[in-house]
């Protein structure tokens, strides 16, 4: 069985499922631009069962990155799943024939990304479904508005057994209160770093509230300047600038659970190293410093 002590950056609960707080990220499993097979699939097999050998447990995933295929990648490496190992996906959203990210969040479509999902994951329950909300002129900032209509068709779909527990991603702390208002959310997957801190509020609402905050793109969104700082810092450390932009993730607060990603089992092992790089108050307030 699996502790608590010896999950990547310990463990975090998202309901009743423990995961572990450093997770994984199927989104590079797929083609250029999340589209397609990948260019390695053996390889995208390896690293699946490699991250679940070095003990992580939170798996992210959606079945429009591919679209179909890191799902599908995901089932050939681990089903059936081992019963620490939990998958988190994402809908509201689908992909054209160019490839293009088309937002749907009706409904019926929501019905159908979830019968999808489960599928093509082989899969009879959800663990866990992110419903993606914003994404903005730049594709990762929220947009005001309800979410009252798709969340309550996810949480009809939780009543009937199809899914385990809720989340939302790309939203506001309003829409995540309007969503408590129908069912209990879990967790909550937004654009943030050392250097993008716009949701540090969020943050601490929902470390209060006891919900998981999932942060994506770890190093998005730097200036060059920002970037500098950061490799020069790593550069001291003897480590990557990935391994420090996540180490700060995890010691920023306890209820951050970071996703990279990754296509190569090398690169997957470097990230999951990151665990296990302490930042003295030094080196926290000199990255703190990034984000002002």
């Amino acid at each position: 069985m699996t502790t608590t002590k010896s999950l990547p950056g310990g463990g975090y609960r998202l309901g009743d499922l423990m995961v572990s707080r450093v997770g994984f990220g199927a989104m590079q499993l797929a083609g250029p631009g999340v589209f397609g097979p990948p260019a390695d699939r053996a390889e995208a097999v390896a690293v699946l069962r490699a991250a679940v050998e070095l003990g992580v447990t939170h798996i992210d995933t959606a079945d429009f990155y591919g679209p179909h295929v890191t799902n599908e990648v995901i089932r050939e490496a681990l089903a059936p799943y081992p019963g620490d190992v939990h998958i988190v996906t994402k809908v509201g959203a689908v992909r054209d024939e160019a490839g293009g990210w088309i937002q749907d969040r009706s409904p019926a479509a929501l019905r159908e990304q979830v019968r999808a999902n489960l599928r093509n994951l082989k899969l009879d329950a959800l663990d866990v479904v992110n419903l993606r909300v914003g994404g903005g002129s730049d594709g990762h900032s929220p947009v005001p508005g309800s979410v009252a209509e798709p969340f309550g068709a996810l949480a009809e779909l939780r009543a009937q057994g199809l899914i385990r527990h809720l989340g939302l991603s790309t939203v506001d702390a309003d829409q995540v209160a309007e969503a408590q208002a129908i069912a209990p959310v879990v967790c909550v997957q937004n654009f943030y770093n050392v250097a993008r801190r716009e949701d540090d509020a969020l943050v601490e609402l929902t470390a209060r509230q006891g919900i998981a905050y999932v942060p994506y793109f770890p190093l998005g969104g730097f200036t060059p300047l920002q970037s500098g700082t950061l490799a020069s810092v790593a550069a001291r450390l003897g480590a990557s600038t990935q391994a420090v932009a996540l180490a700060w993730l995890l010691q920023r607060s306890p209820n951050l659970l970071v996703i990279p990603g990754t296509s190569s089992v090398a690169h997957l092992r470097e990230n999951v190293a990151s665990a296990s790089l302490s930042l003295d108050a030094v080196t926290i307030a000199e990255l703190d410093a990034i984000g002002r």
